[in-house]
């Protein structure tokens, strides 16, 4: 069987195995979740502190986000958590966001994980060490930056990123001179798509630092053998096609195959790391690679080599139908009426990376999304429009609610609890209106 034929079906399997466990878990399970701890400590013990040069383990949380029950390694700082067989077990405030992420709550900084996890071992460990490593960036001095990268969902964007990663992948699998060229081949997409966009270089290189390096620490720690995280590595760039959105996800998809490169020809690679490091930079000047050779017509004729005339034509083929939704999302945040939530440095939000979708230069659109701000909490099940502001989250938008008045307050797909003080008033546009914080005693 070809690894195509493997990786697909490994993939569609796990997908298969892990729809049930997230509807029939209401509960975390208090001895599972203090195994898994178990797991991701032996995990981090066996590296030693050797790959970041810090051990990985710490203050970590299993939350479940219909019950926002959760168990935790240790107690927190303000005694919300209690002990129980040797864990720590409570619920989270609704204004507290739940997802796959590091957190500062109850004075302590967490690792949380939502559950339940997989049940297969190696991808829960490989989520696990994700996640315990967006704990200590900041103290590696990667900060988790989280730029928007709109441009990769545009025509040119999507080609150039695919045709890199075809490249990447290849450079995996191949030796010798073969896989210097691929390696080069994949650099020179890189450079040439980046070229297109004014901001790509800078907002591609945040997102690799923070998402993709996470990736990589997974693929990394959570497999037995380097040869096995290359395999990771080589699935995930093959699978990467099936994303609906890469706006968000690319990062997930080449920090594993750069870090696996990387660490064949540079062992000492993660010491020179900064916020603003660009990881195929470091492989270019590793190798002696010069990137900058090849005209953009002579870059379009190498794609050839990655059947590139196909995948142009599919994705301007795909372009015609996301023109079409984008004209749809235009009228309904856009055009249409709408309720406008202001964000303060403060916000919490949750979503899935693999669904956004980039609006123009306007913002980003997250189908499912749930926001916790001085306002109060929104749930989104049909859409929201984020817009930033300087590289800032500002503003989210959802269509106006049938009366401004209800409480809770509610519109097409979404709803709103709203705290004391707070209302929706006229915004500058008629028929738009904008939260504000009334002061007590002023008519509303």
């Amino acid at each position: 069987m070809s690894f195509s034929h493997r990786c697909t079906i490994a993939s569609l399997f796990l997908l298969l195995i892990a729809m049930p466990v997230v509807a029939q878990e209401s509960s975390v399970d208090v001895t599972l979740a203090a195994a898994y701890f178990e797991e991701a400590r032996t995990l981090s013990s066996q590296d030693r502190g050797r790959l970041w040069g810090r051990p990985l383990y710490g203050p970590m949380m299993f939350a479940n986000p219909q019950t926002r029950e959760v168990v935790a390694n240790e107690a927190d700082a303000e005694g919300n958590l209690k002990p129980h067989g040797g864990v720590f077990t409570g619920r989270l405030p609704e204004a507290t966001g739940i997802a796959n992420t590091a957190v500062r709550w109850a004075g302590v900084e967490w690792t949380m994980i939502m559950w339940p996890l997989p049940r297969d071992r190696q991808d829960r460990a490989r989520l696990m060490v994700h996640e315990l490593f967006h704990r200590i960036q900041d103290e590696l001095g990667l900060p988790g930056l989280n730029p928007a990268n709109l441009h990769l969902d545009s025509r040119d964007g999507r080609i150039w990123l695919q045709l890199e990663w075809r490249a990447l992948e290849r450079a995996l699998w191949e030796t010798g001179a073969a896989r210097r060229q691929a390696i080069a081949d994949a650099l020179t997409f890189r450079r040439f798509r980046r070229s297109l966009f004014k901001t790509a270089a800078l907002e591609e290189n945040q997102l690799e630092v923070n998402e993709g390096l996470a990736e990589y620490t997974g693929a990394k720690l959570g497999t037995s053998s380097s040869r096995e995280a290359v395999a990771v590595a080589l699935c995930t760039l093959r699978q990467a096609r099936y994303r609906p959105s890469f706006v968000r996800s690319f990062a997930y998809v080449s920090g594993p195959g750069y870090g696996s490169l990387l660490d064949e020809v540079d062992p000492r690679w993660r010491k020179k790391l900064s916020s603003e490091s660009d990881l195929g930079a470091l492989l270019a000047r590793r190798l002696r690679l010069d990137v900058n050779r090849l005209s953009p017509a002579q870059v379009v004729v190498r794609a050839r080599a990655y059947d590139g005339q196909t995948l142009i034509a599919d994705e301007t083929k795909k372009d015609d139908l996301r023109q079409a939704q984008l004209r749809q999302l235009r009228s309904r945040y856009l055009e249409q009426a709408v309720l406008i939530l202001p964000l303060s440095s403060g916000v919490n939000y949750t979503y899935d990376p693999n669904n956004v979708v980039a609006l123009d230069e306007v913002g980003t659109v997250y189908p499912k999304l749930r926001v916790s701000d001085g306002w109060g909490v929104i749930e989104v099940s049909n859409g929201a429009l984020m817009i930033r502001e300087n590289g800032a989250v500002k503003f989210l938008r959802v269509p106006v609610p049938a009366n401004k008045d209800a409480r809770p307050l509610e519109g097409d797909g979404w709803k709103l609890e709203l705290k004391p003080g707070w209302q929706a008033d006229p915004a500058e546009r008629p028929g738009d209106l904008v939260l504000k914080n009334v002061p007590s005693g002023t008519p509303g």
